[in-house]
């Protein structure tokens, strides 16, 4: 114990130290959660509509004024001319527009119905989809008003109609922060545990101290656990910061056991700390190394769920998932988060990736026999 302690206390003289990197590890990560839980958002709240208006009716006038009233649209421009709506969607500046034909008030007069059209920018589908959701929503309450309006209370109270009454569990206020936030917060841990315990030890083939340091009587398994400790202790640092920074500042729901949180990363670090090992046993500089934990991080990212859904992926992406370390740890913080998950609740997440950091801790053990 005396000598992982020695090494623990040289490691934790190193990082300190080092001036370049000390920011890297406790303000860069803070000032990108800032940044990273604002830009990160599928909240849609500044649609640009351009309106072409070639009715002039009170009746248009009127469903004009709703997306006007609305806080999804921005009203940039009506005009009477489709094709310099049509420019404006080819150019950014419209994400939709919406085409009143001439004579809409008398086709609602005399024949009960009318059309509009609706040009949507689809190149980003899931905003085309969002915003023909909201169009449509607009025009079904007007529909509604102008029944009411025309018939009457009591004609339209003949329609028949099945009343819904919302109730959103875990996000009642369906803020997107408070989704974001936990998974961001993964996100960030894991890029500082993973690069730094990757690059550490490549350091020390670089300047030539790892050959000291194996003619020594230090035991590898006392190295390796006094290399890993301090990052370990880092990011678990990082974590209850992080925690209490998006509380302070996002208001995030903390509704299940914070201890059960830091349970699961206590082990989730050892599987991350143990990608980066393994990572430095392979690579000879820290470039290499860096391009590999790059590699690594790019993968696991985009398939762990934070910002699509694991269960809208191919059936051969779900299961090659489960390789993904990120997936657990995101899934695990939203449940005990937002939803006040137990230890029954999250065991079978616990389980694999207790596998995965004995597994991965042990290859890299491996690795670093076998190149030493």
């Amino acid at each position: 114990m005396r000598t992982i302690k020695f090494i623990i206390q040289k490691e934790f003289k190193q990082i300190f130290r080092n001036k370049s990197m000390l920011p890297i590890i406790f303000v860069v990560p803070f000032v990108q959660l800032i940044i990273l839980v604002h830009a990160a958002t599928f909240e849609m709240k500044n649609i640009d509509m351009y309106v072409v208006d070639n009715d002039m009716s009170s009746t248009s006038r009127q469903l004009i004024s709703k997306f006007g009233g609305s806080p999804f649209f921005r009203l940039k421009k009506t005009t009477f001319s489709i094709k310099e709506a049509e420019a404006a969607l080819l150019s950014d500046e419209a994400d939709v527009v919406m085409v009143i034909n001439s004579g809409m008030e008398k086709s609602l007069v005399r024949e009960n119905k009318a059309s509009v059209q609706l040009l949507v920018n689809a190149i980003n589908g899931t905003v085309a989809g969002i915003s023909n959701y909201y169009v449509m929503s607009i025009l079904a309450s007007y529909n509604k008003d102008l029944i009411t309006k025309w018939y009457g209370v009591a004609q339209s109270s003949q329609i028949k109609q099945i009343n819904i009454n919302y109730s959103f569990w875990y996000n009642p206020e369906l803020n997107y922060k408070t989704y974001m936030v936990p998974g961001i917060l993964v996100l960030l841990v894991t890029i500082i545990s993973l690069f730094l315990s990757g690059m550490n030890l490549v350091r020390e083939k670089e300047i030539g101290t790892i050959e000291q340091i194996n003619v020594t009587p230090i035991h590898k398994y006392q190295f390796i656990i006094g290399k890993l400790v301090p990052f370990w202790i880092i990011a678990m640092l990082e974590l209850a910061l992080g925690l209490t920074l998006g509380k302070l500042l996002f208001n995030i729901p903390i509704v299940g056991n914070i201890f059960l949180v830091f349970a699961f990363a206590s082990v989730y670090l050892l599987a991350v700390l143990g990608i980066g090992l393994f990572i430095s046993t392979i690579a000879h500089n820290q470039l290499q190394s860096m391009f590999f934990s790059f590699f690594f991080m790019l993968v696991f990212i985009l398939m762990s769920g934070l910002f699509t859904s694991v269960e809208s992926m191919p059936d051969w992406a779900q299961m090659l998932d489960r390789i993904n370390p990120i997936y657990y740890f995101i899934r695990v913080m939203r449940m005990i988060l937002l939803k006040g998950s137990t230890f029954k609740n999250i065991v079978s997440e616990f389980i694999s990736i207790s596998i995965y950091a004995i597994v991965v801790l042990s290859l890299a053990v491996w690795r670093y026999r076998k190149t030493v």
